[in-house]
């Protein structure tokens, strides 16, 4: 199926306008979301303490996430550990030592109909277990998520080089840092602007910044192999021409993949519940840099870099190509 037949948008020749749209973007995005609101980092990469429970029936995630929100438990991950009835609640570290009755307490007050199960000779009624999570774990958890986007960048910069070119791997490369950096920018920014907007660096988010990471590349590594077939059909072509001439041929299926990608995303973000939301979030905003960026920043560097480095005017010959066509035509 395709959406788009025989299309011949001009993409290179605007490249410089959607440069200045993009360093716009992103310059902004930073520098606001650096001066004006900070980094919330999650349990995984701040500390705190785990503490898992046991009801007596079993519970439902959802209410005891509720029983939670009701209780002002800011920033409380709930997650299911193991039987029907045990519940895991991740807390940020506030220092308060009564942390574990006050939500024993909660739970009697919102749940009063499934209570938590006294198994002696556990100290606390229904507590299973009890961790903290030191600071000083979190902020090594921070430096290795960190290192974990280098090493993906790296290793696709390595595998495009070595299928295509060296400086179509550096456009890919060029073009995955600026949706990674908009799409942080993006979470920093509108952490919170809702009650129901959470969107703290944690290890969920981490996923959705490799998984912007891996999408980003699969869309480029289609156009730029398309770019490699062109060559070896249209052997003289111009390089411009040859760039927009592969970037239509693959338009239809860019938007078929990004668009099924972008409803399945909408529908996580309103009905994925609060855990998923923040993951959804962040690959909403990099599966649209993402294609744009494909098209905009990593095909449009290749161009550039022809016409400085190797001190080839291919914008030059291409807009001679298009006024001999032109005289042929009139």
């Amino acid at each position: 199926m395709r959406f788009f037949k025989k299309t011949q948008i001009d993409f290179i020749g605007k490249r410089k306008f959607w440069y200045i749209v993009s360093l716009t973007i992103t310059t902004l995005g930073i520098v606001a979301a650096l001066t004006f609101k900070t980094v919330e980092y999650g349990i995984d990469f701040k500390g705190g303490t785990e503490l898992a429970f046991r009801f007596t029936n079993p519970i439902d995630i959802t209410t005891v996430r509720d029983a939670m929100d009701k209780g002002n438990f800011e920033g409380a991950e709930i997650k299911s550990y193991g039987a029907s009835t045990d519940v895991l609640v991740r807390l940020k570290d506030t220092g308060d030592s009564s942390m574990v009755n006050r939500i024993r307490e909660n739970f009697a007050r919102y749940i009063p109909n499934n209570s938590l199960l006294n198994q002696p000779p556990r100290i606390v009624e229904g507590l299973l277990k009890s961790d903290k999570i030191g600071a000083k774990i979190g902020g090594e958890q921070r430096l290795q998520a960190v290192y974990a986007v280098l090493a993906s960048i790296v290793a696709i910069l390595i595998f495009i080089a070595f299928r295509f070119d060296f400086i179509f791997g550096l456009g890919a490369i060029i073009s995955i840092v600026h949706d990674v950096l908009i799409a942080f920018a993006a979470v920093v920014l509108c952490n919170g602007l809702t009650p129901w907007l959470n969107l703290e660096m944690n290890q969920g988010m981490l996923a959705a910044f490799l998984t912007v990471v891996g999408f980003s590349i699969n869309d480029t590594v289609i156009i730029f192999n398309r770019i490699r077939e062109n060559r070896l059909i249209h052997k003289g072509e111009n390089l411009i021409a040859l760039m927009n001439r592969s970037i239509n041929e693959t338009l239809s299926r860019t938007v078929i993949t990004a668009g099924t990608v972008f409803i399945v995303l909408v529908i996580l973000f309103i009905f994925g519940g609060e855990v998923n939301r923040g993951f959804a979030f962040c690959m909403l905003v990099g599966i649209t840099t993402g294609t744009y960026s494909s098209i905009y920043i990593a095909s449009a560097f290749v161009v550039d870099w022809t016409i400085r480095v190797r001190k080839i005017d291919v914008e030059k010959q291409y807009r001679d190509s298009l006024a001999r066509q032109q005289q042929v035509l009139v």
